[in-house]
């Protein structure tokens, strides 16, 4: 029992301690830190199991699912779900399908030595420019004027909106903490406890939140004895590589809004008329009402964990949802944007820098990145084994873009989806989404066609030591040689370093990052950008 003695002091098991008589004293049963009640522990070795795992199979990370996710929707296949189809606001979920590679377990004598993960921001409530909260005050207007609904929309006469702002939902949080968790038994062996990484995310609240979640599942709730949270100020102006849209003027002369638009207008047409059917009074119900009543579901359900509005509409419509946010990346952020590289260009010279153990020093017209905080080792060490970042689901697409992968970059047609596409929201940026890049050290060349050699070494007959990179997004492989003819096509997905390097230094390039950000061009139609970049002297 602790008491406070009349000199200002306290009396613990006998031995009086001075304290400052100005500082208010926590009573003992309130106190939560460790003291000298607190029992003995001792810290168990860390896991390491990305690389000691003996079949490539990455954990399973399904969080705990107090979500209603299985209403009955018309038209859904027997093994089919409409929470994988709702593109950026997908609940967080291993990428279902992979990306048409085989997942391979480390050879023997390979170890991963280091990685790079950049992290989605967790499920949120909707952002301050969406539309969503405007659409629920039309509603309520309207209802209050006399409108009247009925049929499948008969809940509306009594329905309320209740969701937040931009803030993470507890189902957001929960999905940053079990990635921690995940990843801690995945590479935990990789920390070095002799000293503090510094783990880097933005001053908007979710990001702060999602980043204080993860350290917590990582290291446990004392974190910042692990770690240091390098906080980077993300508003327009700014000089942040993971909100690259910020400091890019031209970042929003895009045409992907119109493609969007124009799909909407196609996939949405059928449902708009069988809800004006269901309205009497003064409200002129739009397309648009149908895409934020759509939306409402997705945010309703990692809010307050069940929707009435999911089941308004049929799998045919949900699989048009989802292509509304794919048609988003690719003309916005993607390929067919002409700032798609621009934007996600600065993380690409941070990681190359970071690669090399260098400061960034790519060309003075193609600097992405925020110049005096990676000029100096206090805030951008390079001698890291495990570097984490937190960002936005454009902002990482866009990674992907000046990262040159072009198998998530083929035309999207605004009227007719491709139902072969590699580019599924969903699967690559969901809420809480991942990307890995395990930096591999091998005892020599691993054999490029691993399933042609079963039963044999995979090592090449030579001994020299080869360096690979292997990404892994949301837990399954990408195949880089699939967009890099220098990676090779490789069985196991992965590529020389030595090669990787220097395609990214040739995609710092093609970013034309100066033109693109800054030139005073005109905007180009949907479909004229195939590249991720304004073609160089587009400047009017």
């Amino acid at each position: 029992m602790l008491k406070l003695c009349v000199a200002a002091c306290l009396v613990v098991a006998g031995v009086s301690i001075p304290t400052d008589p100005t500082v208010t004293q926590v009573p003992d049963y309130f106190q939560t830190s460790y003291g000298p009640f607190a029992g003995v522990t001792k810290a168990g070795g860390a896991p390491f199991l990305a690389q000691t795992n003996p079949i490539y199979s990455q954990p399973t990370y399904v969080a705990n699912t107090p979500l209603v996710t299985t209403l009955p929707i018309s038209g859904e296949p027997h093994d089919g779900n409409i929470f994988d189809w709702m593109g950026t606001l997908t609940p967080y979920q291993p990428s279902p399908d992979g990306f048409g590679v085989d997942e391979y377990p480390l050879p023997p004598g390979a170890n991963i030595t280091q990685i790079h993960m950049v992290h989605r921001h967790g499920s949120r409530y909707p952002t301050s420019n969406s539309a969503i909260s405007g659409w629920a005050k039309k509603i309520i207007q309207y209802r209050s004027n006399g409108t009247v609904f009925s049929g499948e929309l008969d809940f509306l006469n009594d329905w309320n909106y209740q969701l937040g702002q931009a803030e993470l939902t507890a189902r957001g949080r929960q999905e940053l903490f079990d990635s921690g968790i995940l990843h801690w038994f995945n590479y935990g062996k990789l920390y070095d406890s002799a000293s503090k990484i510094i783990a880097r995310t933005t001053t908007m609240v979710r990001m702060l939140q999602s980043a204080e979640n993860f350290l917590n599942g990582f290291f446990g709730p004392n974190w910042t004895d692990n770690a240091t949270l390098q906080v980077i100020i993300e508003s327009t102006g700014f000089n942040n590589s993971l909100a690259g849209n910020d400091m890019c003027p031209n970042a929003k002369n895009t045409s992907g809004s119109d493609a969007v638009d124009e799909w909407t207008a196609l996939y949405l047409q059928k449902a708009t008329n069988r809800f004006r059917n269901e309205i009497s009074g003064s409200l002129n119900w739009t397309v648009d009402d149908t895409y934020n009543a759509q939306s409402m579901c997705p945010y309703e359900t990692v809010a307050l964990g069940y929707s009435p509005f999911c089941a308004l509409f049929s799998w045919e419509e949900w699989q048009g949802f989802q292509y509304v946010n794919d048609l988003n990346l690719y003309g916005n952020y993607g390929m067919g944007s002409p700032v798609g590289r621009a934007i996600g260009l600065g993380f690409v010279e941070e990681l190359i820098a970071r690669l090399q153990g260098q400061i960034p020093n790519p060309p003075e017209d193609s600097i992405g990145f925020n110049k005096s905080l990676d000029d100096s080792a206090a805030t951008f060490p390079l001698n890291q084994t495990i570097y984490f970042d937190f960002s936005h689901d454009n902002e990482m697409f866009s990674m992907l873009t000046a990262l040159g992968l072009t198998q998530f970059g083929e035309y999207l047609s605004p009227t007719k989806p491709s139902a072969d596409r590699s580019l599924i929201g969903s699967h690559i940026v969901p809420f809480s989404a991942t990307f890995v890049f395990e930096i591999i050290k091998a005892p020599g060349p691993v054999r490029e066609n691993r399933s042609k050699h079963c039963g044999e070494s995979v090592y090449e007959n030579t001994s020299e030591e080869t360096t690979y990179i292997h990404l892994v997004i949301n837990q399954r492989t990408v195949p880089l040689g699939q967009s890099i003819s220098a990676c090779r096509q490789r069985d196991d997905g992965w590529c020389e370093i030595s090669a990787f390097i220097q395609a990214q230094k040739e995609n710092i390039v093609k970013a034309n990052y100066e033109e693109s950000c800054f030139g005073n061009w005109s905007i180009p139609a949907y479909g004229e950008i195939r590249d991720g970049a304004i073609p160089k002297n587009a400047t009017s």
